[in-house]
């Protein structure tokens, strides 16, 4: 009894669901799945769910992590099947198990972009990226809790990989918290730099989360 974390997978359709709409969807779904939640004290008594990083709207993921309180032992060998039974298609429980680290230890998020050219993609563009990209500074505009200020963002970036054949794709690790970056940051570096490098449409997806050491994260 006590504290269960979900690894889950948010595509397809269910990338434009809002992190708040995913959360009242996950707790009615662990209830209909006859999940015994264990309830906050007080005269309004709610379940207690808590998601490691919000992901914006429209951007995919198969490493969201979520944590709940429950009246339930180990193993929890059947109880991703019995959750996606009642979930909406595209969003899947991968694991279930008892954490033993505080989300507080995140530091990295593998991200992949897929960038999509109506012209095609000429392996000049995969390379202006990779030039944008090595450079010393990039600067873009982030949101803060004070507002829109303009960041260098190359601190926060590593492991960039960038390769193009029908679609260029650029792989990445970035920042989680303080700052994270988001792909909105990463799309804001593109379009600042070269009208031609910006792409008709793009895809974003988390791909795993790391800690300080660059193990990944659970």
């Amino acid at each position: 009894m006590g504290r269960i974390r979900l690894r889950l997978s948010k595509t397809d359709t269910a990338k434009y669901i809002s992190h708040l709409d995913l959360m009242s969807l996950m707790s009615r779904a662990l209830q209909r799945a006859c999940v015994k939640l264990k309830l906050s004290e007080g005269f309004n008594p709610h379940p207690y769910l808590s998601a490691a990083l919000p992901l914006p709207v429209g951007c995919g993921s198969v490493c969201e992590l979520l944590d709940f309180d429950a009246v339930l032992d180990p193993p929890f060998e059947d109880l991703p099947d019995q959750i996606n039974d009642v979930l909406p298609v595209g969003v899947r429980i991968l694991e279930v198990y008892t954490p033993e680290r505080k989300f507080s230890e995140i530091t990295w998020i593998g991200m992949d972009c897929s960038l999509y050219y109506s012209g095609g993609v000429g392996r000049n563009i995969a390379e202006m990226l990779k030039e944008r990209f090595s450079a010393e500074s990039i600067i873009v505009s982030k949101r803060t809790k004070r507002g829109i200020s303009d960041i260098d963002i190359v601190p926060f970036i590593r492991d960039i990989e960038i390769t193009g054949s029908d679609v260029v794709n650029l792989r990445a690790k970035v920042t989680a918290q303080n700052p994270s970056i988001n792909p909105e940051n990463l799309l804001d570096a593109i379009e600042r730099s070269d009208t031609g490098l910006t792409p008709d449409l793009v895809l974003f997806t988390r791909m795993e989360v790391f800690d300080g050491n660059l193990d990944v994260f659970r």
